[in-house]
């Protein structure tokens, strides 16, 4: 009789589970694309895809230099709040178009849909390129940040008998390349139980950290709220700049880690309820890692010990903390699970970079075919997509053998070119709302057209567009070829080579994103109705 009972159970569970998958390809078919991949992604997997795509410690561990380093401790703990609470704007704000358009395009698909007809091929070719570049260079950055963790570690360890090379440091990273790509070559149903546990070492860290901390400093070292939170904690050492700009450059480590936003929306396809799973786990991930991360700011500066002796030998203040407090041996051990959660960052990355480059080569963006728009047959997933995006991962990291300087200059493409991307949709979703030619219809998770709304969006777009100006100015003075930030530079010279491109040999095979209902079987044709599916192109 239980066997009986269990079996109806799990036979419910099935049912319930094929009806939610059947709403969610409805849902795509009205968008005018066939369903391509297995939806193996969970509420829990799909939240801590969100939260792992941030990183929390090991990102603020990589950028903890930035604002301690230029602006001071007291920069480091009101830059992180002030940004997190402008960035939940953006992440509301991106949410709710992710609700919209629940597909594995993510907001450069939105992005043509919210233009009229004749701006369409233009806008998703600038955003599509913005996107890619922008996610590549972010997958190649935090990847050799994990590569310097590793080896920081290391220096602490070995002390001044090591030393550490350019090789090294490009050779393991490019190692680490090459597995993660092995890893995002399995099928959806893997990487969703894999990436389930993420959010659960990420925070975990985060916690144990904190709580060590505190532990392992005597109340008589512990900085006053002076240090932490008021004007003695502003230390102006950027060489030259006013103390307000100093100040403000302290806002890089929380744009930096609150970045990649769309990520989620790029495994849609791949999540049940995808336009409330989707949505909802960037919310919530944008407000966890916010608040949590202050928190971790908040200690770190309170147990930090004197400013004159960070970063120390390993070059990371945050590692060098850990070791003033913990211990050699008990600072490696916890920075063991910092490293794992950097490795998840990638992880993440890598998937949703490749889910990018497979929409955009589906729509006939990159001068492939559609080659590297395909899905396996063995696993349901992008691997010409997932190859493709790892090998041109590497890249940025090899040229740091020839020149570092033009290494960083391609990893500071990231967060500049991935916020641009963002608030480009969202300014068309504000401008064109009542365009005939452009239908939003809001998904379930929808800020409204009144004053929250309104807030949220402007406020995001303004708030990007100040953040792209502190983005592009050199972080030290006197300028040299060395500490010069090319930024701006680096990310106007993709705008403008993009559109040189598309306007010579890219308008001939690229004409915004496109239905491919018509691959579909007569079949399944016939089961979806035309009227249901809206032409984008």
């Amino acid at each position: 009789m239980k066997k009986s009972n269990s079996l109806d159970t799990v036979e419910k569970h099935t049912v319930a589970t094929a009806e939610l998958s059947d709403d969610d390809d409805k849902e795509l078919l009205a968008l005018g694309y066939k369903p391509s991949f297995k939806r193996e992604f969970s509420n829990l997997a799909t939240i801590s895809f969100a939260f792992s795509i941030m990183g929390l410690c090991s990102s603020i561990a990589t950028t903890f230099n930035t604002p301690l380093l230029l602006g001071g401790p007291s920069t480091v703990v009101w830059c992180w709040i002030l940004g997190a609470s402008v960035c939940f704007t953006l992440g509301t704000s991106i949410a709710e178009i992710v609700s919209a358009f629940p597909t594995c395009g993510g907001l450069y698909t939105a992005s043509a849909q919210l233009t009229p007809k004749k701006h369409r091929a233009k806008v998703g070719w600038l955003v599509g390129w913005l996107n890619i570049l922008g996610q590549i260079a972010g997958v190649s950055s935090t990847e050799f940040g994990l590569s310097n963790m590793i080896w920081a570690a290391v220096s602490i360890g070995q002390g001044d008998k090591f030393e550490l090379t350019a090789g090294k440091t490009v050779g393991l990273f490019a190692g680490l390349m090459v597995f993660h790509g092995i890893l995002n070559s399995l099928a959806t149903r893997h990487l969703a139980k894999m990436t389930a546990g993420f959010v659960f070492v990420n925070l975990g860290t985060t916690f144990l950290i904190i709580i060590v901390l505190l532990a392992t400093t005597p109340r008589s070292e512990m900085h006053p709220a002076s240090y932490v939170f008021g004007s003695e904690g502003i230390v102006n050492q950027t060489g030259g700049w006013n103390t307000g700009i100093a100040f403000l450059f302290g806002l890089l480590s929380v744009q930096w880690t609150m970045t990649d936003y769309d990520a989620t929306a790029h495994i849609s396809e791949e999540v049940h309820r995808a336009a409330y799973a989707a949505p909802s786990a960037i919310f919530i991930a944008v407000i966890g890692t916010g608040l949590i991360g202050w928190l971790l700011n908040i200690v770190m500066i309170l147990c930090s010990g004197p400013l004159e002796n960070l970063p120390g030998p390993s070059g990371s203040a945050f590692l060098q903390i850990m070791v003033n407090r913990m211990g050699k041996t008990g600072a490696l051990i916890l920075w063991v699970p910092v490293c794992l959660t950097a490795f998840f960052v990638v992880q993440t990355a890598l998937q949703a970079t490749s889910r990018t480059v497979y929409a955009f080569s589906r729509d006939n963006g990159l001068p492939d075919r559609g080659y590297f728009g395909k899905n396996s047959k063995s696993t349901d997933t992008p691997l010409r997509a997932v190859w493709l995006s790892t090998f041109i991962g590497i890249l940025p990291g090899l040229l740091d053998l020839a020149s570092p300087v033009a290494a960083n200059a391609i990893f500071s493409l990231t967060a500049m070119a991935l916020d641009t991307s963002y608030i480009i949709p969202i300014f068309l979703r504000r401008i064109y709302h009542s365009h005939p030619e452009v239908n939003f219809k809001p998904g379930p998770f929808y800020l409204g057209n009144g004053i929250l709304g309104h807030f949220c969006n402007w406020m995001c777009i303004l708030w990007t567009c100040f953040i792209c100006v502190i983005f592009s100015l050199p972080t030290v003075l006197p300028v040299t070829k060395d500490n010069m930030n090319y930024a701006s530079a680096i990310t106007g010279g993709v705008v403008i080579l993009s559109s040189l491109w598309y306007i010579v040999s890219g308008h001939k095979h690229y004409h915004g994103p496109q239905s491919n209902l018509h691959e579909d079987s007569e079949a399944e044709t016939k089961t979806t109705p035309p009227e249901e599916a809206r032409n984008l192109a």
